[in-house]
């Protein structure tokens, strides 16, 4: 199946968003669907994505693509952990008086 077959007629749980990461050998890792990119140092990369917040470490890390028109990223360097969290950028710019005014 091409992967532009499995985007239209294979529509993920979170509401017909696909998101895709390839690893390649743990030192290339290519990411689909990134709103943006949020810090990035050669330890840690975080990344708003249509899945919630995506953060990658490692050890000498660096993007080595960003396109806005695709919404792909690619990262290289020696890639340790992947986790994704739900915090979206909007919850962290609101700090504790967001939290307390609810």
């Amino acid at each position: 199946m091409v992967v532009e077959e499995r985007k239209a007629g294979n529509i993920g749980q979170m509401g017909g968003v696909v998101q895709n990461l390839i690893l390649e050998n743990r030192n290339k890792l290519s990411i689909s669907g990134v709103k943006d990119v949020l810090s990035f140092d050669d330890q840690v990369v975080i990344m708003e994505t249509e899945l919630g917040l995506l953060s990658v470490k490692g050890d000498n890390l660096k993007i080595n693509k960003l396109s806005i028109d695709t919404s792909e990223v690619i990262v290289e360097g020696e890639i340790n952990t992947l986790s994704y969290s739900e915090h979206s950028k909007k919850e962290q710019e609101g700090g504790l008086f967001s939290k307390i005014f609810k």
